[in-house]
């Protein structure tokens, strides 16, 4: 019998978070989906793995033997898959790198320059990730590197080094009544309606809804959009607003869009991130230090 190692995932998120909410967040998919991968992997095993209560999912007895097992395995599955694929992209000198919206801004090309400097003959691949991929692949082994938008879901099973901070600003469609003014306090936003990230995307969407920093005050959601060009048409057609990074009013300007700054709100932190297993290898090692070698303090935004 072969199993999903897809459904041996989220059966361990169930039963290390103890609910199917905060797993089916963890995990970035729906709670009905979720539940019926609990399901299939039951029927497909033939025992039953939880008890469901309205407290939350407790293991059974064979659940619990599951649990003992599964870690491991999983984790000798990821290192073998990405052991594979790195493999593939020596052979090939490529280095895959995954990124969110605007990458590392105007840092970007020079990165990259440098890195091909330094291993002459390789190609660095940048792939572009949607919002419902916070960590652009990289928790899934599709690439090797990520510049990333801190926090994101699964950092602290990552490594991550901090390139620059900048503010967040807040896009407004054209004609809103706030757009007129140089600067806009938090506050005066907390009623609006925002254009937000998908749920599953659990603390990246709560970070540019700034749920932290609400006093507790309900955000409204005007719609939910994945990508840059929704999420812009969303708010030229006066659905919500929405908080940015203030590079946005550079990479992301378009008519009927205006950028504010926001008074009252903490900044953005871009940040390039890497497997723990790849401490020691020397060619995301470089890309590393590149990031880093490119972004010296002066340069940095505050």
């Amino acid at each position: 019998m072969d199993v999903d190692t897809r459904l041996l995932r989220s059966f361990l998120a169930v039963a290390e978070e103890g609910t199917l909410t905060h797993a089916a967040e963890r995990l970035f998919v729906s709670q009905p989906a979720l539940t019926k991968q609990i399901k299939q992997l039951e029927t497909l095993l033939g025992v039953r793995l939880f008890t469901r209560s309205r407290t939350g999912m407790t293991l059974t007895e064979p659940g619990r033997t599951l649990t003992e097992r599964v870690p491991a395995l999983l984790a000798d599955w990821d290192r073998a898959l990405r052991e594979t694929k790195n493999t593939a992209g020596r052979a090939a000198r490529l280095l895959r790198v995954g990124f969110m919206a605007s990458a590392a801004n105007e840092t970007t090309p020079r990165i990259v320059a440098e890195f091909t400097r330094r291993r002459p003959g390789w190609r660095v691949d940048m792939r572009q990730a949607a919002w419902s991929n916070p960590s652009a692949g990289l928790a899934d082994g599709d690439v090797d590197v990520a510049l990333l938008r801190l926090p994101f879901p699964g950092r602290s099973a990552l490594r991550t080094a901090v390139l620059f901070t900048e503010p967040r600003w807040v896009a407004l469609p054209e004609g809103h009544p706030l757009a007129a003014r140089d600067t806009i306090p938090f506050r005066d936003l907390w009623d609006e309606p925002f254009v937000a990230a998908p749920p599953e995307t659990g603390r990246w969407r709560d970070h540019w809804l700034a749920i932290d920093e609400r006093d507790g005050h309900p955000v409204r959601i005007g719609a939910v959009t994945d990508q840059p060009d929704d999420w812009l048409s969303a708010i030229a057609n006066g659905y919500g607003i929405a908080l940015a990074p203030a590079s946005a009013a550079r990479f992301y300007a378009r008519p009927g869009i205006t950028y504010r700054p926001v008074g009252g709100v903490s900044p953005s932190q871009v940040g390039v991130a890497w497997a723990r297993s790849d401490d020691g290898d020397p060619v995301v090692q470089d890309f590393v230090h590149c990031c880093l070698d490119a972004l010296r303090p002066e340069e940095t935004a505050t």
